[in-house]
């Protein structure tokens, strides 16, 4: 499992290089990156989540793990996201440590994770579904908790954009898909089509990762002490929390292996996004998604080895 989890995060890192090359060469501008996240969360991130899908079998077994995961992810969250602020109360005021709570339970569990737990298992098509599951848990505390936890205003949330949210809209065509066998009677040519765009997801997102990274100056990327904790927080003890609380249910390895993996994912592009629309420590947004993600190649083959 070691050198899977390697491999799949070294190629998923390798994405990256090319939108640092170009950007360095001046090929590609950075103001092209709002485009490109337009079309990879509007378009290519639907088609991911529906592939998913289409590709596990109905069941009432899978249906019920689907389920139970949804409520697992999302009591793993909140449980983490109150823990972080107890712990961490009398230093609220300061917006970087705000940043790092909400940053260290966001996880890029869908760009990032979906392809890697798909190497992992190659043999467990629900672990996909898993991910996409943790996408929509994940959305739904964004606009609630998230937004609260990286403003300390409780105005800031929104109800209406947990709910109305591309992660939700892919959810919403997929399950019926799934639940009326959409494999079985959607054209064979059509379903290889939405297999191609999901997979682009992946390189897409790395690739606008890529050319954020060259636009930071190295100084800026590593003497962020906020950073390297969000890091320790997210890409090690986040997922050690999810797997010990696993351990306190009957439930599939499989189902507790993905949750560990899953949640050992970098921090979510969608932290930039937050802390653009708020003003809110930008620069440690970014940071934060970069380094996590540089340094996940070091970790998640670590967090592998708790895989039997």
């Amino acid at each position: 499992m070691f050198q899977t989890t390697l491999f799949a995060v070294f190629l998923s890192l390798l994405y990256m290089l090319p939108g640092f090359i170009f950007c360095k060469m001046k090929k590609v501008r950075p103001e092209h990156l709002s485009t490109m996240s337009y079309i990879l969360i509007y378009f290519c991130s639907p088609c991911m989540v529906v592939s998913a899908f289409l590709d596990l079998p109905r069941t009432k077994e899978n249906l019920w793990y689907m389920m139970l995961f949804f409520a697992f992810s999302l009591l793993v969250q909140i449980l983490f996201f109150f823990l972080l602020f107890v712990i961490l109360r009398k230093q609220q005021e300061n917006q970087h440590v705000r940043m790092m709570n909400v940053g260290s339970a966001l996880g890029n569990v869908g760009f990032f994770g979906l392809p890697l737990i798909r190497a992992l298992f190659p043999q467990n098509p629900e672990v996909a579904c898993y991910s996409c599951i943790l996408v929509v848990s994940m959305n739904l505390l964004v606009f609630t908790i998230g937004v609260y936890g990286i403003t300390g205003d409780k105005k800031a949330i929104s109800i209406k954009n947990a709910l109305v949210n591309p992660a939700i809209f892919s959810f919403v065509i997929a399950l019926p898909l799934y639940l009326f066998n959409g494999a079985e009677w959607i054209p064979e040519f059509l379903q290889k089509g939405v297999d191609i765009l999901g997979l682009m997801t992946t390189p897409l997102c790395m690739l606008i990762l890529g050319i954020r990274l060259a636009t930071i100056e190295p100084k800026r990327l590593f003497t962020n002490k906020y950073v390297y904790f969000t890091a320790a927080l997210k890409l090690l003890v986040l997922p050690l929390f999810a797997y010990g609380l696993s351990l306190l249910f009957p439930l599939p390895e499989t189902f507790r292996y993905s949750a560990l993996i899953l949640f050992g994912t970098p921090c979510a592009s969608v932290l930039l996004g937050m802390a653009e629309m708020h003003k809110m420590s930008t620069d440690t947004a970014a940071n934060c998604i970069l380094l996590t993600t540089l340094f996940s190649i070091f970790t998640l083959p670590l967090l592998s080895f708790l895989i039997r």
